[in-house]
């Protein structure tokens, strides 16, 4: 958005993604997804090589993954990573991914 000013707006069933005093970026303005809000599709948790949340789960439930080397190794999720660029929140994905991992486990 070439600027730095931005606040990220978290709650998952609001509209707003990006916002600052004197402009508001929606939900439906955005090109690609935004994982945390409703009805985001596809959910991609990481952004720099599109591994969505169900292939994560796919990867534990179906693939006996049991922690994260073994998501990464069959997703390609964390690799190239650009998460400042990429990421809604700017940061890493690896710890949306490792609850992600856990929640799974525990379905098995």
């Amino acid at each position: 958005m070439g600027s730095d000013d931005y606040q990220l707006c978290i709650t998952e069933d609001c509209d707003v993604v990006y916002f600052k005093p004197d402009n508001v970026f929606y939900r439906t303005a955005l090109t690609v997804p935004v994982w945390f809000k409703i009805n985001a599709n596809p959910k991609y948790i990481c952004y720099c090589n599109k591994v969505t949340q169900e292939q994560i789960e796919d990867a534990v439930i179906n693939h006996n993954a049991n922690d994260m080397k073994d998501v990464v190794r069959l997703t390609g999720a964390m690799k190239n990573g650009q998460c400042l660029l990429n990421n809604p929140t700017g940061k890493c994905c690896g710890s949306v991914i490792q609850q992600i991992v856990d929640n799974a486990l525990n379905q098995r």
